[in-house]
């Protein structure tokens, strides 16, 4: 059996799709599993998922993005210009119930670890402390939540869509430690619950 000929044809048509710029395609990209697609600042990024213990998780994309979350929530990142080296909360997250945030106020502290991916002690900054207050509403077909934090010379808002009647977040922006804008961050293909 000659291979030339199937090989050849191989060869072309990936250099045919090599030449489609990324950003010709129109709507969500496809995926084959659980994927969520970040923005910041710039085009979408597929992140697939690399690991996941319970409702921890781990994504990555091909330009080497790492995105870790708890639920919905972005609680740690790498390949940005600054890294969200942990997060943690005084007490229970409110965002692990969204709908119990309609219509009413749920306060929060958060402290952050960050630091600068050439890992310069001089850029880590640990412990920073953020005051959040979290308040969701309803319109029928589709629940908001927005959490406003301050402290520590920050001051930013972090905005959550889910469906209103299971709760489950689907879109998101949220601070990751930068100034140039929160990251983008909705999901394609949930993981399996």
């Amino acid at each position: 059996m000659n291979l030339a000929r199937p090989l050849l044809l191989l060869l072309l048509l990936a250099g045919c799709a090599a030449r489609v710029p990324a950003d010709a395609q129109f709507g969500p990209p496809e995926v084959d599993g659980p994927a969520l697609s970040l923005t910041l600042g710039g085009r979408p990024q597929v992140a697939l998922l690399m690991q996941q213990n319970g409702e921890q998780r781990l994504w990555r994309t091909r330009s080497g993005i790492v995105v870790a979350t708890d639920g919905a929530r972005v609680v740690a990142t790498a390949g940005l210009s600054v890294w969200v080296v942990a997060t943690r909360f005084d007490g229970p997250d409110p965002l692990d119930a969204p709908l119990a945030l309609v219509g009413r106020l749920a306060s929060v502290r958060r402290l952050v670890d960050l630091m600068t991916p050439d890992r310069n002690p001089a850029s880590m900054r640990f412990g920073v402390s953020l005051e959040c207050t979290l308040t969701g509403r309803d319109d029928g077909s589709v629940l908001l939540v927005e959490e406003g934090c301050t402290g520590s010379g920050f001051n930013f808002t972090n905005r959550f869509w889910g469906d209103p009647q299971t709760g489950g977040i689907y879109r998101s922006e949220q601070w990751v430690g930068r100034e140039a804008g929160p990251l983008g961050v909705v999901v394609l293909q949930a993981p399996p619950a």
